[in-house]
């Protein structure tokens, strides 16, 4: 059975779901999603002897909701998985993130170092602080494309955009966004967001409607601009994290995603998921599962959970 915890940092709360006892797991999850994302990983790993938790990240769901960008960098959102890490457990724990919920434990593991066991990233890899800011490098190879980061650095056009609908806006950013990035990409800059997507008649096997549904009353609820506010802290991430430029990652760590993930593919010409492993001292390995998309640990359950024990057992 699901149980809830608020654990406090400072001012901000973050709802926590718990399953099981043992060694902790905490997962986190990425962009637009919540702990729920990880619900099979909750009920999979507490029945071998974990204690699962996965958190709404700061923004989203049932935790705290600050209006202002600086509170989404990841020196504060590190701060409050460490936060929950150190409630949790007076021992290390181990991280599993997904999506933006990927670089939020690697910075974790980097900035609290004595807290965290071991990281397992989901669908973006590794890739440490380099000589230029991401954004700056998005608008150089875009150009004059449109390039759903740069779109969400004004405030309040994508909110707007999604929070016209959010049943509809999610079904088009969760199963309406082509597998060739490359090809999303090809819309002019001036377009939105949803512009050209087509949400799907019928969910795709790996989501109920039910399932779907939770997603559509967290968002309705609590909003878009906290979760769009990741986005925008990254420039202030570039000047907050200049001491880790090149820093590898020195715990156990180890890389899955979906051969079909538009993230694998975010440089044209370069394949990402390759280079999982360059910056890790410790580097157990990267498995990528065939015919599956950006929502691995929900579209792709057993291999996705197989994986992950793999990497668990060696630890």
């Amino acid at each position: 059975m699901t149980k809830f915890e608020n654990i406090d940092n400072g001012e901000n709360i973050l709802r926590v779901a718990i399953e099981g006892e043992g060694p902790v797991i905490l997962c986190v999850h990425g962009w637009p999603e919540l702990w729920y994302s990880w619900r099979h990983q909750l009920k999979y790993f507490s029945k071998r002897g974990y204690r699962v938790a996965a958190m709404d990240v700061r923004g989203y769901g049932g935790s705290s909701k600050p209006h202002a960008i600086s509170a989404y960098t990841l020196r504060e959102l590190a701060s409050d998985v460490v936060a929950v890490a150190r409630s949790l457990s007076s021992e290390p724990v181990i991280l599993f993130g997904h999506d933006w919920g990927a670089p939020i434990v690697y910075y974790t593991a980097l900035l609290h170092s004595d807290a965290i066991r071991a990281v397992a990233g989901l669908s973006v890899p590794y890739l440490p602080r380099g000589d230029v800011l991401s954004l700056d490098f998005f608008e150089m190879i875009f150009k004059d494309k449109f390039f759903y980061q740069l779109y969400f650095q004004e405030e309040g056009p994508v909110e707007a955009e999604i929070e016209a609908d959010v049943a509809d806006g999610l079904r088009k950013i969760y199963f309406g966004i082509p597998e060739d990035v490359e090809a999303f990409a090809n819309k002019p800059r001036d377009a939105k967001l949803l512009d050209g997507l087509r949400a799907p008649e019928k969910l795709p096997a790996w989501m109920s409607e039910t399932e779907f549904q939770v997603y559509v009353d967290a968002f309705e609820a609590g909003g878009m601009r906290g979760p769009i506010n990741r986005y925008r802290a990254q420039t202030q991430d570039f000047d907050e994290l200049v001491d880790f430029r090149g820093k590898h990652l020195l715990q156990p760590a180890c890389f899955i995603g979906g051969a079909n993930d538009g993230v694998r593919r975010f440089v044209p010409g370069v394949d990402l998921f390759k280079r999982a492993g360059d910056a890790c001292e410790d580097f157990r390995g990267t498995t990528i599962i065939d015919g599956v998309g950006h929502w691995v640990q929900q579209e792709a359950v057993a291999q996705t959970n197989a994986a992950m024990e793999a990497f668990l057992k060696d630890l």
